[in-house]
Parts: structure tokens; sequence; C-alpha cells
């Protein structure tokens, strides 16, 4: 039976009610945490502060300044763009076949003379028992986890970074180029379960910090700036840097200074609700970026080493997006403004996202109908063998009508 929407109807007219009313109080914090933003900071004292404080909230570290600005510089006469995205099939556990897929879309561009794109789908089938579980080492105790579900969205990850140094393996030397990947460079997923030290190691240190490091490697041969995109992010690093500006406090300490005393009375209230992007969609002129800034989340920190993730943001098209660079990219002036210009090109492109992305995913993406089509070849190679194919009956009774 379809969803019956007249049953929800009233509810959604009074969301929309409630909604157009809290806009019009975020248009009033905005304002406010605009004028705190564009104000003349010490940088040195708030990365002190920053430093020394004690907080319940992500805040970004200050590399050089706080509210500077910068437009683009001219694109290289001819450069590369290299972009990756992934998606799967996950395991089935009502099919007797354990088996999952990982499919990987790559794109090459070439820009300048003698211009070229290259796309492609990349699919790989993972089976055999060594694939579906991992095991811990000797040396590194833990329980056994199969991988499915979150693990092997985590795993798809990895494997998205693989493809992608191998392209950048690829490059002529000299060659100028941007390598991007879709969301963040911090393996949050890691941080979601309390995966074993096993698993964090095989993903960071034989996994998604090997391949950055790689792509590093490859400078100064030729210069690759490697970045993140993430479209319309709700991060607040900033916005969190402002509440310990505005703490009337010397170190913001939440626990001590601050038990007890209602949310909307805080000392920071002012910038409740307010994301990087409300502050940034205001204060960016278009193809503009933001200060580099760095974050402080505990992962990148102790595990990132020389790839640990910076960012800024900039102005594409009307979209405040937030590009993640590791500390190679963002300590090198050249690379850092080779991102920008390049990310901001293909933008320019793809109508507000960056096109090299846009292609990549579409290599990638499994449908339903790939699901199916999947699953249905499966079912016949095993028939083609005389072995048998078991389903439940679960999932036996969702494709047949009974009413």
């Amino acid at each position: 039976m379809a969803l019956d929407l007249h049953k929800v109807a009233n509810s959604i007219f009074a969301m929309a009610s409630d909604l157009a009313e809290s806009r019009i109080k975020q248009a009033d914090r905005i304002r406010g945490a605009l004028e705190v933003f564009g104000s003349p900071v010490d940088a040195g004292n708030l990365k002190e502060k920053i430093t020394s404080s004690k907080t319940s909230w992500l805040v970004a570290e200050i590399i050089d300044g706080l509210n500077k600005k910068y437009l683009p510089s001219p694109t290289p006469g001819e450069f590369h763009i290299l972009a990756t995205d992934g998606s799967q099939i996950d395991v089935d556990r009502h099919r007797g076949t354990r088996c999952y897929l990982i499919n990987i879309g790559t794109v090459a561009l070439k820009y300048g003379s003698n211009s070229e794109a290259v796309l492609q789908s990349c699919p790989l089938l993972f089976s055999k028992e060594e694939d579906m579980v991992c095991h811990p080492k000797a040396e590194t105790p833990g329980k056994e986890l199969m991988i499915e579900g979150s693990l092997l969205g985590i795993m798809r990850t990895v494997e998205e970074f693989n493809y992608l140094s191998g392209l950048c393996d690829a490059l002529p030397e000299g060659a100028d180029a941007l390598a991007l990947v879709d969301g963040s460079l911090i393996m949050w997923g890691l941080l979601s379960k309390d995966y074993p030290d096993y698993i964090v190691d095989a993903v960071l240190d034989n996994g998604v910090l090997k391949h950055m490091e790689r792509i590093n490697q490859l400078n100064p041969g030729r210069r690759i700036a490697l970045a993140s995109y993430i479209s319309f992010s709700r991060s607040t690093d900033v916005v969190n840097a402002l509440r310990v500006l505005i703490c009337p406090h010397q170190a913001a300490d939440c626990d001590r200074h601050c038990t007890g005393i209602a949310p909307g009375k805080l000392p920071c209230a002012a910038m409740d609700g307010i994301t990087d992007r409300d502050i940034f969609g205001q204060w960016l002129n278009p193809d503009e970026r933001s200060e580099v800034f760095a974050s402080l989340s505990k992962i990148n920190c102790s595990r990132y080493g020389s790839n640990r993730v910076h960012f800024y943001y900039i102005k594409a098209g009307q979209e405040i997006a937030r590009v993640e660079i590791p500390q190679w990219v963002a300590r090198d002036p050249k690379l850092l403004s080779l991102s920008h210009s390049l990310v901001v090109s293909q933008c320019e492109k793809g109508q507000g996202y960056p096109v090299a992305l846009a292609e990549a995913h579409e290599q990638a993406v499994v449908t339903g109908a790939d699901r199916e089509n999947f699953y249905r070849l499966v079912d016949d190679c095993l028939a083609g063998k005389k072995m048998p194919v078991s389903v439940s009956a679960k999932s036996l009774s969702k494709k047949t009508r009974w009413v």
C-alpha cells in the first residue's frame, strides 16, 4: 500500500510554518555571528585560547587567521583532473550465497592540448572466506568481524583511494593535477562504532593513509593536489571557534563554567543553530575561498601524521562547499592555490558541483535493477554448476502478491 500523504499533510503544513518562523530568528543570529567573525581578531591569541579550552564540541584550529578571503589564481594551460567514487552490493543475509561487490568509478580528464576523458567502471567481486571476514593478527588481538554494512562502506572507501592513487601514478612527469574524492578525508565511520585496533590499522595505516602518502610521494616530479569535496556541509568547526572567541572566561571550559545553565542562556548561545556554511555563504564572494583551518578531531590529530586533514570553504555558484586537503597540500602554497583554482574550474563546468565527481558517481552507481541482475547472474551460474540456490522465505514473500 502506498504512503497516505493525506494523514500527514497537516503535520507538514505545521512544520513549514515553524520553519518559516525560526528562519527569521536564525537570520538575526547569523547577522550577529557575522559581526563577530568580521571584527579584527588577534589570530595568535585565539589560537592559544582554543588550545587551552575544554569544550564538548569540535573547534577548528586557526592556522594563519580567521576571516581573510582569497580569489583563485589562473588555471594552468594544461592540467589533469582525477576522481573516484564507489558503491556496493552488500551481503544479502536472505541468500545462501555470501558475497559482496564493490564498484569503483574512475574519471581521468585532461584539459589543454590533446584533451581527453577516460571514464571507467571497475566492479570487484568478493566471495572467498578471507574476503568475507576481517581476522585479527597475533600481535593485535580482537574479535573477528564480518565485512558487511558500515564496515563494507569503510572498505569501499579504501578502494576509492587505492584507485585514485593508481590514477595519479599514471600521470606524466611535470603534470599539474587535482585528485578528488567525494566526502570527508577523515574516516568518521571508524568512530561510529567501537572497532578494534586491527581494523583501524588496516583502514588507516595500511589503507587510506598509505594511498594518500603514495600520492604525496609523486610530488615534486608532478604537482598533484589531493582534495575532497563536501557539498552542503553541516560542519560547525569555525562557528565553534567563534564560541570560544566570545566566551567570557580566559579559557572555555564547558564542564567547569557552564554546568547547570540552561542551553539558551549559555554565554555562547548566540551561535546556536549556525553552521559554517551560514557564515561563509554571506562572507565569501563567488569563487573565493576562506582561510585554511585544521580539524582538531581526535582521530585526525592522533593518526593522520603528515596527512592531517585541513580544510577551507569556497563559494561555488550558490553553494558553499567544504574542501578538505592533507597537511602537505595546506603547507605548500602552490598546491593549495592549485587545489583552489581547479576546484573552482570544475564547479564552473559542472554547474556548481565538480564535473569529475559527478561523472565518477555515474560510473560507480549501482541501481536496484543492477542489484537484481547481479543476483540473477549469480543464481544462473550456480544452477549451471548444479548447485542449490537458497533464498529465505521472507525474501520470497516480499516478491509475491498474496492479496
